[in-house]
């Protein structure tokens, strides 16, 4: 393992991050550890406090790298997709969430403190996957929705993530349904429908 100066700030942090990511899809956000990543590279974990400064932050900065490679992954999706991008959308989100339930579930399980605004940078980047959702919304809309695509873009997210979840923590199955994201894209598609209706 290198030592201390063969590292730039800006290298350790990229090697942290990335460590971290690895340790997150490993054991998820309970049983994370900052000591066990700082072990993985070679350091203390004095030094992964010095480079990102609280717990928080390293957290922080972890789940946005996964919604990098979210957006990264729907992208993908929609450019092998076919004529129905929509269902593309839906299904690439389940997809996503279900390949890496782990690192997903960090995402909403670590809060920072109250009085602790997101950084500007990971704001961007975390927005990147509704951009992608307003993008797509804005193809199957007639032009005279556009200024209530952002809202609806942000519904929809948190009806197919609703999905996602009860899927992935087995709500659905105790209910006895056996296909959530077939469900989830119906209720996009009708939210769609109705949008379409009224900016008509």
């Amino acid at each position: 393992m290198a030592r201390r100066s063969d590292h730039s700030r800006e290298e350790l942090r990229h090697l942290i991050i990335q460590e971290g990511h690895k340790h997150m899809a490993e054991v998820g956000f309970a049983r994370f550890s900052a000591r066990e990543v700082a072990k993985r590279i070679g350091y203390s974990v004095g030094t992964v406090y010095n480079v990102f400064g609280t717990y928080d932050r390293l957290i922080l900065a972890i789940n946005t790298r996964t919604f990098t490679l979210w957006a990264a992954f729907l992208r993908d999706r929609l450019a092998a997709a076919s004529a129905d991008r929509i269902a593309a959308l839906v299904e690439g989100y389940f997809d996503f969430a279900t390949a890496n339930s782990s690192l997903w579930m960090a995402i909403y399980d670590h809060r920072l403190p109250p009085d602790e605004p997101m950084p500007e940078a990971d704001d961007q980047e975390r927005a990147e996957l509704t951009n992608i959702v307003m993008a797509e919304i804005a193809t199957v809309l007639p032009p005279t929705a556009g200024e209530a695509i952002p809202r609806l873009a942000r519904s929809l997210v948190a009806t197919v993530h609703g999905h996602c979840t009860f899927a992935l923590n087995g709500s659905f199955a105790l209910m006895g349904e056996g296909d959530p994201k077939a469900l989830a894209l119906a209720r996009v598609r009708e939210a769609l429908s109705a949008a379409s209706a009224l900016a008509d």
